[in-house]
């Protein structure tokens, strides 16, 4: 048994919920596979969703959050690991019904696991986390559909948060025109800094057109809005354009016809990053690998300790943050 410290969020007898720094010990932990030190986790709209009772996300309270986490194995019932492996988990149930990364210590199944790659240490994956797979897992589907640098203009909504921010560094080192729309105006240079050639304001897609397409605009779009933004975003595409979805930030319903689907033959790519098959998530952390040292990752991560996650939290829930948050963990 090891004693440790984690974000811990209770439920009170009127209904509201806390969150605080809790010690804990390693005997709390579900009867998994894998022990793991957690080194480092990040920050997603999930986890405060989470933290603020979201039931949807998290059914049992009191809970340990954080649906990100990188560390080193400490005990394994696995023959896949052993003692020392440096890992990286994140998505299928962590930090929503299991004890989740903003914790020094994790357990969990063997198959929730991929090994950090070549190139990539804990602190570095982390830089990214579910965000940075997300934004890649978009820009794989995008080139799969074939929207290439030489198509024209690609648009990323929600330019200023964790998958945006990414989405917009990691399709500007691939070559790509990014157009990034934002509702913060303050953070132009910030986007223009790690890759976008164009900032657009949020309100052009915010609000429902009526019309059933829009002037040709757009090769492709990562998409973390849904609602009246996505629908906006789809009637906006070039023809044989593409648009990757991977949020709900504005809403998880959208108004659309099907013109621009059959007149335009645009395509609507779903995005899931929670339960695709680990082979698919090892690849996609081999991608991220050659990115990890580029400048753009580096300004758009801001560094914040375990106790300061709460706090935090409340900013992100609140609509406050820039960028992705990197949580260190260290004892």
């Amino acid at each position: 048994m090891t004693s440790y410290k984690a974000l811990y969020i209770q439920q009170s007898a009127d209904g509201s919920f806390q969150r605080s720094i809790t010690q804990r010990d390693t005997s709390d932990l579900p009867a998994n596979e894998v022990l793991i030190r957690v080194q480092f986790s990040s920050l997603n709209f999930k986890d405060a969703m989470s933290a603020h009772g979201n039931k949807g996300v998290t059914r049992e309270f009191p809970h340990q959050g954080g649906i990100d986490a990188a560390g080193i194995v400490e005990e394994s019932a696995s023959a896949s690991f052993k003692a020392g492996d440096k890992v990286i988990v994140t998505g299928y149930d962590l930090g929503m019904n299991t004890a989740g990364g903003l914790g020094q210590y994790i357990r969990v199944p063997a198959a929730w696991i991929v090994r950090c790659p070549r190139g990539l240490n804990p602190k570095q994956s982390m830089l990214f986390g579910t965000a940075g797979l997300t934004a890649q897992l978009c820009i794989n589907k995008l080139q799969r559909m074939g929207v290439t640098p030489d198509k024209g203009q690609v648009l990323v909504t929600g330019a200023t948060g964790g998958v945006g921010s990414i989405a917009v560094a990691l399709l500007a080192h691939a070559g790509y025109d990014v157009a990034a729309s934002s509702g913060k105006p303050a953070q132009a240079d910030l986007l223009k800094a790690i890759g976008a050639k164009e900032v657009i304001d949020r309100a052009e897609f915010a609000e429902l057109n009526k019309r059933p397409m829009l002037k040709e605009r757009f090769a492709g779009a990562v998409d973390v809005a849904g609602g009246d933004t996505l629908g906006n975003v789809i009637k906006s595409l070039k023809a044989g354009g593409s648009v990757a979805c991977c949020g709900l930030v504005q809403s998880p319903t959208f108004e659309a016809t099907v013109l621009p689907f059959i007149l335009r033959g645009v395509n609507l790519l779903g995005v899931d990053s929670v339960e695709i098959p680990l082979a698919e998530k090892q690849a996609v952390w081999k991608q991220l690998a050659r990115c990890a040292k580029l400048p753009a990752i580096q300004q758009l991560n801001s560094q914040i300790t375990l106790k300061q996650v709460p706090a935090a939290l409340e900013t992100l829930f609140a609509g406050g943050m820039t960028g992705h948050t990197l949580v260190k963990l260290g004892r």
